[in-house]
């Protein structure tokens, strides 16, 4: 077993039976040098300062109990994924619901657009229509229709590659 695997196993019963979830964890540095675990930790209505650290010294004194890297000291730092760490659970995504998403395809494309809703094997992303200019246009007119869906868009969590909140500060 892995060190993820080995600290997803340790970290279960900090998780309230499943109020909070893991987004990601990372092991930085080698054996016999400092290393570094971050774990990102969230839950549906969103994880605060006081859970993290309260997780982090009972995880912290576990693993220094168990003397989990052997002689190899370690920082472990716990907290929430920012607005800008890409959604990758559909719980993150329910979250997330009217808010504007920018998702890139599996195949490379992006689409841009407010997310609906959420649905066990997919999402519906409301596409708003690209404004382009004068001369794209014309160019774009010369060239192919366009192909980009506009308006509710159903889309696949197996199509998805990368999802993110678009960040604005309007």
């Amino acid at each position: 077993m892995d060190d993820k695997a080995k600290i997803t196993e340790l970290l279960q019963p900090y998780l309230k039976n499943d109020l909070f979830y893991i987004v990601d964890i990372q092991v930085a540095g080698r054996q016999g040098g400092r290393l570094k675990v971050t774990i990102l930790l969230d839950s549906d209505a969103g994880i605060t300062i006081d859970d993290c650290a309260d997780i982090s010294r009972r995880l912290g004194g576990q693993m220094d109990e168990m003397n989990f890297f052997g002689d190899s000291p370690f920082t472990l730092e716990i907290s929430s994924p920012g607005v800008d760490y890409p959604l990758t659970f559909s719980r993150q995504f329910v979250r997330n619901v009217g808010r504007q998403l920018i998702v890139t395809l599996t195949d490379g494309v992006i689409r841009k657009g407010v997310l609906e809703s959420v649905a066990e094997d997919h999402i519906v992303l409301d596409i708003e229509a690209e404004k382009k200019s004068k001369s794209k246009k014309k160019k774009d007119a010369d060239v192919s229709p366009d192909l980009q869906p506009v308006g509710p868009t159903p889309i696949l969590f197996g199509q998805i590659k990368k999802a993110q909140v678009e960040v604005s500060f309007k």
